[in-house]
């Protein structure tokens, strides 16, 4: 198996298991000094026993759908919708690798919004996205 074949496998394990809450799985890609950024808080977590431990206590029921993952070598984006408690936040997390494990992952929210009217002549809908 290639390198990138590698990759995109890891990384589908690593968004199956957020989804099964296997938190020990979920965080074996991270290498122990790795980078978490949340740009939008402000915040960053530094290491891996610090990534997993603010993921693991999260207090809402939340699901992982990802949408598409896309990326080569050193860069892979994954597209995913996060819900939490019922409600939906769209997610997108760059992740930065050395060797076979994310050394820095950047990851973006976003809550859905409705389209203006103005629009609605020049726009389709995307497939396969809940509205």
């Amino acid at each position: 198996m290639d390198r990138d074949a590698r990759a995109r496998a890891r990384l589908e394990q690593h968004w199956t298991a957020s989804e099964r809450g296997d938190i020990d799985t979920e965080h074996v890609i991270y290498a122990e000094d790795a980078i978490l950024d949340y740009p939008q808080s402000g915040e960053r977590f530094r290491g891996r026993a610090k990534i997993q431990a603010q993921r693991g206590g999260h207090p809402a029921e939340r699901h992982f759908t990802v949408l598409r993952i896309r990326g080569g070598g050193d860069l892979w984006v994954s597209e995913c919708v996060i819900t939490y408690e019922g409600v939906p936040t769209y997610s997108v997390s760059v992740m930065e690798l050395t060797g076979d494990l994310v050394t820095h992952e950047t990851q973006y929210f976003a809550d859905p919004f409705p389209a203006p009217a103005s629009r609605a002549a020049l726009a389709e809908l995307i497939p396969d996205r809940d509205r």
